[in-house]
């Protein structure tokens, strides 16, 4: 693509974004690469190219092999707790701010995006940021989980009962918040417009979302570095 060819489609974009009455973005991994988060799904440098997710980043392996879990956890969280917000993530902050912009429905649990200043995100798979403990049902903030690692702490722990503390992520092995999933629904249905950034579309149930906007005639404007399912039914 040439320098002129890419000028002429953020243009359209543009004149996109302004036309509509209801913008709403969709992101996924690769929006958060440029800010050193690791991508799942990358063909080269994805996690679950050199993990097994059912080993690690199930419900299972957080009950029974906690060690294991936070071999792979720890890692992603001290990444994303020291890790700042990208262009991508100030520009949708600043789109937000200008009133062309509802709300973010994101995939990604690193947090970047409220970071950047954005306020009106629904975080799908939750956030790597913050705690609670299973046992007491104590809510720990990522401060306390990153003191913990940071003085060689391999696991985290309660200070009320001695509980392991589990990040407030969506682990396979379990279900989607339903208050959240219902809200990303309600946007879906408002949106005339979804700009769906860094997202391979691939997982389920995330990906029925731009899907069901599509269905009531809302346009979409894909911006992903590898091709996606919905790639021939995009608008830009």
């Amino acid at each position: 693509m040439t320098a002129s060819q890419l000028l002429a489609l953020i243009q359209r974009a543009s004149e996109m974004i302004s036309a509509a009455r209801y913008v709403v973005a969709f992101t996924g991994a690769g929006i958060s690469t440029p800010s050193g988060i690791p991508d799942f799904r990358g063909e080269k440098s994805g996690l679950w190219q050199r993990y097994d997710p059912m080993q690690v980043a199930s419900r299972s392996a957080f009950f029974y092999s906690p060690t294991l879990f936070f071999d792979w956890f720890r890692p992603l969280f001290m990444t994303s707790w020291d890790s700042q917000p990208n262009d991508a993530h100030h520009q949708l902050s600043a789109l937000e701010k200008q009133g062309l912009l509802k709300s973010i429905i994101t995939q990604n649990i690193d947090g970047l995006h409220q970071k950047a200043g954005s306020q009106h995100v629904l975080e799908l798979h939750g956030t790597a940021l913050t705690f609670t403990c299973p046992q007491c049902l104590k809510s720990v903030s990522g401060e306390e989980v990153f003191s913990q690692f940071s003085r060689g702490n391999p696991i985290p722990y309660c200070f009320t009962c001695s509980g392991i503390l589990k990040p407030d992520v969506v682990l396979f092995e379990e279900g989607l918040p339903q208050d959240i999933w219902e809200q990303a629904q309600n946007e879906a249905d408002k949106a005339d417009l979804m700009l769906m950034i860094g997202s391979s579309l691939e997982v389920f149930p995330a990906n029925s979302i731009p899907q069901a906007a599509m269905r009531h005639g809302c346009k979409l404007i894909i911006n992903n570095l590898s091709r996606t399912p919905m790639d021939k039914m995009a608008d830009l």
